[in-house]
């Protein structure tokens, strides 16, 4: 359990909890940061592993079948050179819009913390509202079991002094 410090620091800092300026907005791109995202949407499509397929096929069947003149032989070493320099680019480009798509999950996942703590300090101040009132409502009620109690004691002392009368009164 939470001690009532803790809770109290809680308490405060949800107090101040406040979603009006906290919405999670991405900061201005510039524009590296623009092409990034640009180029790593682009590259992490289904429409360019087609297209890519597509032309590797194509540059591997021009240079076996030989239509025009071979300006990459068999082991298509052109090709793995083009294909390097791909990837020397295209994997720092998309480490970039990775981190700045990091930094804004980042930013999402800690006002959803926020949320769920402010959410739980309320719930928790329910809890303590109703076992407040359940302890009142207890109070109550014995209160009034203490009252019938003692009424009825008192009517059973009362029933048992007029027997006790009734009983010694002479009868005629």
């Amino acid at each position: 359990m939470n001690t009532s410090s803790e809770r109290a620091g809680r308490a405060k800092a949800a107090g101040k909890f406040s979603l009006i300026d906290k919405t999670p907005h991405v900061t201005p791109r510039n524009y590296g940061e623009y092409l990034s995202d640009r180029i790593a949407a682009i590259v992490g499509s289904w429409r360019f592993i087609v297209i890519q397929s597509s032309l590797l096929l194509l540059w591997i069947a021009l240079n076996l079948i030989a239509w025009v003149q071979h300006w990459d032989p068999y082991p298509f070493i052109l090709l793995n050179l083009v294909l390097s320099f791909q990837a020397a680019f295209t994997a720092p480009i998309i480490m970039m819009a990775q981190n700045r798509q990091s930094v804004i999950d980042r930013h999402k996942a800690q006002l959803d913390y926020d949320v769920n703590l402010k959410a739980e300090l309320d719930i928790e101040a329910l809890h303590e509202k109703i076992d407040l009132l359940r302890q009142e409502d207890l109070g109550r009620l014995i209160g009034l079991v203490e009252k019938l109690t003692i009424e009825r004691i008192e009517e059973e002392r009362l029933r048992d002094e007029a027997a006790a009368k009734r009983a010694t009164r002479p009868r005629k």
